[in-house]
C-alpha cells in the first residue's frame, strides 16, 4: 500500500462500514474506527459488520480500530460517520489527534439541535479547520446497496475545488462515482431537509397511499428544501441535482431507507418511542425535524411538509391528522 492515501473513517454504522469498503476498494489504506472493542475485532477478524451489513466481505486491507489516535495517525482523508447529534461531543474527543492538513469530510445529514448548524458549521466551529479542508458527501446513497457494488453516484461538495477533486478521485471505484460541486450549503440542506421527507412519504407508505401521494411529497418536499436553500445562499441548481432530487427520490422510495421505514410503522400506528426501540439504526430526520424548521422559521421560509413531521414526531400528532392537516391548507397557485 505504499504511496497509497491514508483515509481514517470514524463511525463503524453501516455507512461508515460501507465508505471505509469504497476507500479500500479504490486503492486507499483505511483504518476504520469503532467503539466497541468486539465490533473492531469481528471487522478484522472476520471481515465482516455483522451488525450493520451482514453477508457483506469487506476487503483486506480495511482496519478496524478502537484506538482513535490509531486511526488517525497519518491520515490525509478523515471521514465523519456518526450520527448527526453526536457529532459535537466526539468531535470534541478527537480534535487534538486529527492531522493539521486533513480533509475532513462529513458524511452526515442532519442539522444540530439547538443551534441550527449544518455539520460542516459545527466540524469548522469545533476543530477550527478553515471551510476549504471541510467537504461533504451526499446523493442516492443507500449503504447496503453500495456496498453489494450496486452501481450509485454521489456528490463532493467543497468550497476548494482541488480537494473535492483529491477525495473525488480516493473514493471512485468501478460501482461508486462521485462528481465534484463548491455549493455545500445546498448539498448539506438536501441531505438533511430528505430526511424529513422521507418520514412524511413512510407514515402515507404506512396509512396505504400510494404513488400520487409519495410523488405529491416528494415534489413538495423538494420545494420547500429549495426554498430554504435559496434563503441561506444555496444554488437551487444543486437541487435538481444528485445531493437534492437524486437523494430525496432514494431515501423516499426504498424500503432501506432509515427514515422512510421509521415513518411507516408511525403510519401503521406505533408510537414514537414504539419505534424507536424496535430499531438499533438512527433516522436523523426524528431529531433533525425541529432544527430544520426552525431555520425555515427563522429565514421566513413556509415548510409545511417538515411543520407536519414535527407535529407527528414530538408534538402527539397523530398520521391520519397529518394527512389532513397538509391536504386542507390553502389553495395556492404551484
Amino acid at each position: 500500500m505504499t504511496g497509497a492515501v491514508r483515509a481514517a473513517v470514524l463511525g463503524a454504522g453501516s455507512w461508515g462500514t460501507t465508505f471505509a469498503k469504497v476507500l479500500a476498494d479504490a486503492g486507499c489504506a483505511v483504518t476504520l474506527h469503532a467503539r466497541r472493542p468486539e465490533l473492531a475485532a469481528a471487522i478484522t477478524a472476520d471481515r465482516e459488520n455483522a451488525d450493520y451489513l451482514p453477508g457483506v466481505r469487506l476487503p483486506e486491507s480495511l482496519r478496524a480500530t478502537t484506538d482513535a489516535a490509531e486511526a488517525l495517525d497519518g491520515a490525509s482523508v478523515v471521514v465523519l460517520a456518526v450520527p448527526s447529534q453526536s457529532l459535537r461531543e466526539n468531535l470534541t474527543a478527537w480534535t487534538p489527534l486529527l492531522p493539521p492538513d486533513a480533509s475532513l469530510l462529513s458524511l452526515m445529514k442532519g442539522i444540530e439541535l439547538g443551534t441550527t448548524k449544518r455539520m460542516s458549521e459545527v466540524i469548522c466551529e469545533v476543530t477550527g479547520a478553515g471551510a476549504d479542508r471541510v467537504a461533504v458527501l451526499s446523493g442516492p446513497n443507500l449503504a447496503r446497496e453500495i456496498a453489494e457494488e450496486q452501481p450509485a453516484a454521489t456528490v463532493i461538495a467543497c468550497p476548494d475545488h482541488q480537494r473535492a477533486a483529491a477525495i473525488q478521485a480516493a473514493c471512485l471505484t468501478a460501482y461508486f462515482r462521485p462528481y465534484t460541486n463548491t455549493d455545500m450549503v445546498g448539498c448539506e440542506l438536501g441531505g438533511a431537509v430528505k430526511n424529513v421527507i422521507a418520514l412524511a412519504c413512510g407514515v402515507a407508505e404506512g396509512m396505504g397511499f400510494g404513488d400520487n401521494t409519495r410523488a405529491s411529497l416528494i415534489t413538495r418536499g423538494l420545494a420547500e428544501t429549495a426554498r430554504l436553500g435559496s434563503a441561506l445562499g444555496a444554488e437551487l441548481t444543486t437541487f435538481a441535482g444528485l445531493a437534492g432530487l437524486g437523494d430525496l427520490v432514494a431515501t423516499c422510495s426504498s424500503p432501506l431507507s432509515r427514515n422512510r421505514t421509521f415513518g411507516e410503522k408511525l403510519g401503521r400506528g406505533m408510537s414514537l418511542e414504539e419505534v424507536q426501540r424496535s430499531t438499533r439504526q438512527t433516522a436523523e430526520g426524528v431529531k433533525s425535524c425541529r432544527p430544520v424548521l426552525e431555520l425555515g422559521l427563522a429565514h421566513g421560509v413556509e415548510m409545511p411538509i417538515t411543520e407536519a413531521v414535527v407535529r407527528v414526531c414530538h408534538e402527539g400528532v397523530t398520521a391520519a391528522q397529518m394527512v389532513k392537516e397538509i391536504m386542507s391548507r390553502e389553495a395556492k397557485a404551484e
